[in-house]
């Protein structure tokens, strides 16, 4: 099968995020210069860099109370800063509770009875007992093509890692079984790994 996305698949279900997967989610939690929190999963979120590190995400969707975008863009855009909540597979439940198009005054923490703590480095919020925090300032925003695509780029300047999950000096994601977005509505989570030494 071949198809162009500008013509449709012809599928049931389009196939593309399946195809992309699996990807890590990023559970990002921002704060406005109202004081709200908000707390959000997307799907498109990664690395992108060692020294500094740094991370981006996209957000691809639009709120009717946003302009143009939702929550976790414009908080954003507002302070120039967001953390970074890894999510593990005990919180499947929470992280699918606060994907919801909730109305912008809503705290997402709260509503998915979400234990908060505060960051170290910036003026945010962030997900108490996750297994890793990247506290992030904003480098810069990018427009894609499409009318409410917006790539989301950070520094990493400050890392938070639960106590449990370092096993002899190593971030170890089997320990909590990291949660990864498939296609559809489908998840998976990281049980086993195994090592591969880059030749030469």
């Amino acid at each position: 099968m071949f198809y162009e996305p500008k013509n449709g698949h012809g599928l049931p279900h389009n196939p593309f995020n399946a195809v992309v997967s699996p990807r890590p989610i990023g559970w990002i939690s921002t704060r406005g210069t109202d004081g709200h929190d908000n707390l959000a999963p997307y799907s498109f979120f990664n690395a992108v860099a060692y020294e500094p590190p740094q991370v981006m995400f996209s957000s691809t969707s639009t709120k009717p109370d946003r302009d143009g975008t939702k929550d976790s863009v414009t908080h954003i855009r507002e302070t120039g800063v967001f953390a970074v909540n890894i999510v593990e597979y005990a919180a499947k439940d929470a992280m699918n509770q606060t994907s919801g198009a909730w109305d912008k005054d809503t705290d997402e923490f709260a509503l998915a009875d979400i234990a908060k703590a505060e960051c170290n480095a910036i003026a945010c919020a962030r997900v108490a007992n996750a297994p890793a925090t990247l506290e992030c300032k904003l480098t810069q925003i990018v427009q894609l093509p499409g009318a409410a695509n917006f790539a989301v780029f950070g520094e990493v300047i400050g890392v938070h890692l639960r106590d449990d999950c370092l096993i002899d000096g190593k971030f170890d994601v089997t320990k909590f079984g990291m949660l990864a977005r498939m296609g559809y509505q489908d998840y998976a989570v990281v049980r086993d790994a195994f090592t591969l030494k880059r030749p030469g």
